[in-house]
């Protein structure tokens, strides 16, 4: 490939020669704008040097938004239903009004980090301040995967988002109840329909949608085990029966007796109502935690429902997910190794698990100097 500048009007351009078409006629590429011979020298360079590489990208006019619709629609089905809808959600509520008419292949990282020290300062839709570092980053997140498809198809020449800079997530300490207001909680919920699904979150710290997508198959209250196999979730608000992101998340978690006696009660009881209701005796692939109809309860509806009866016990608030932090931290603070721990909670590695808890850590540290402590010294 063979290629020269010219200078057109008080500017310079590139002039690449790609070959002939299937006519025979020669085929050029121009790039112009350029201030100096030398700005366009140094261009011409670089093309030709990015051609023999194999990395030669075509120059194209398409927008930012033209890339996202694209490429959302190429990786809807490659992605799990959640996953995709947060994708399309932040890139239709945040990052195409504010980029969407920017040429892709002029994105640049400072760009990128105006953008979301924008969303940091006024991001909110309705212009009352700005929005999370956390938000930001999964911002950060949705353009940094959509800019890698974009340099793995050849899109661009490289993915702008590696080198931008998104803002920095304190670690919160997550909010827990202590062991008497969790008790608390349990007794003041023990009549309703829904105690056994409280329970089990409590004792197991199984997630939402692990909780609201087992089904009996994966009890085996003789063993005293369940299997995650299997989550609810709501895309879009239709909800949907999924696998777990990780293979950690597939798991067999232990059950202590008492759970396990309210389980078998609650069994029983789903079998009374079903035949009141003329649903017939439970499946092995029913769900364990239903409603009244039979139909699974959303993920939503069973959160605030919960917020609700927090609320009538006089509790700190809690969210659902804090059941789980507070199963981990109890867990923890008993001296349970924090290996167990993250087997049980289906973490990726043991280091999330002591990144997440390690405000449960120093009692452990102080209990472990005092043991090596009466070795060294007796007592």
């Amino acid at each position: 490939m063979r290629g020269h500048i010219r200078k057109r009007g008080r500017r310079w351009a590139v002039v690449v020669d790609v070959g002939r078409d299937e006519g025979g006629r020669r085929q050029q590429r121009w790039r112009g704008g350029f201030a100096t011979k030398r700005e366009a020298s140094a261009a011409l360079t670089e093309i030709l040097g990015s051609v023999q590489r194999g990395a030669y990208i075509e120059p194209s006019r398409q927008t930012v938004a033209d890339f996202l619709a694209e490429w959302l629609g190429s990786i809807r089905a490659s992605v799990r239903p959640t996953t995709w809808a947060t994708y399309e959600a932040l890139s239709r509520g945040l990052i195409v009004p504010a980029l969407g008419t920017v040429p892709l292949q002029r994105l640049s990282a400072s760009q990128l980090n105006g953008f979301y020290a924008d969303l940091l300062e006024r991001g909110r839709r309705n212009g009352r301040g700005g929005l999370s570092p956390r938000t930001v980053h999964h911002v950060h997140v949705t353009m940094h995967k959509a800019l890698a498809d974009a340099l793995r198809w050849q899109v661009v020449s490289r993915n702008v988002a590696a080198q931008a800079t998104p803002p920095r997530q304190v670690p919160k300490e997550p909010r827990t109840w202590t062991a008497a207001e969790l008790r608390s909680f349990l007794a003041h919920v023990e009549g309703d329909r829904l105690y056994p699904a409280f329970l089990l979150a409590a004792t197991t710290g199984v997630r939402r949608g692990e909780l609201l997508g087992l089904a009996w198959r994966s009890l085996d209250l003789g063993a005293g085990r369940l299997s995650v196999v299997q989550t609810l979730v709501s895309v879009r608000y239709a909800m949907h029966l999924s696998t777990p992101k990780t293979a950690k998340g597939r798991r067999s978690v232990a059950l202590d007796p008492a759970t396990v006696g309210t389980l078998r009660a609650h069994r029983v009881a789903m079998l009374e109502e079903r035949l009141a209701l003329g649903l017939g005796t439970p499946g092995a692939d029913d769900l364990v935690f239903t409603a009244l109809d039979g139909s699974p309860l959303h993920p939503m509806r069973f959160s605030e429902r919960f917020g609700r009866l927090v609320r009538s016990a006089g509790l700190p608030r809690l969210s659902l997910h804090g059941l789980r932090h507070t199963h981990a931290t109890l867990a923890l603070q008993a001296g349970v190794h924090p290996k167990v721990v993250s087997e049980r909670l289906g973490h990726s590695t043991i280091a999330v698990t002591l990144d997440t808890y390690s405000h449960a850590i120093p009692a452990l540290e102080e209990e472990a100097a005092a043991k090596v402590a009466a070795l060294v010294f007796g007592g």
